[in-house]
């Protein structure tokens, strides 16, 4: 069985939708740029608001990646 040595990042995403989708947003964004991700930890959430509504959501998540070499 292989160890497993993760590296984390803190990162946060936003939507005007959710926070459902401010996390698969973060998510979609950093899998462009960083590979072997293996989970998440979502440690805020907040938002913006406008008018008296939520305008924008805002979720900080730790991602989990496993290192290379």
């Amino acid at each position: 069985m292989e160890d497993h040595i993760y590296k984390i990042i803190e990162i946060v995403g936003t939507s005007e939708k959710s926070s459902d989708d401010a996390v698969t947003n973060a998510l979609n964004k950093a899998s462009k740029s960083i590979q072997n991700l293996r989970w998440f930890e979502t440690t805020n959430t907040r938002g913006s608001i406008k008018d008296g509504k939520v305008d924008r959501w805002q979720v900080t998540i730790k991602l989990g990646f496993t290192m290379n070499g």
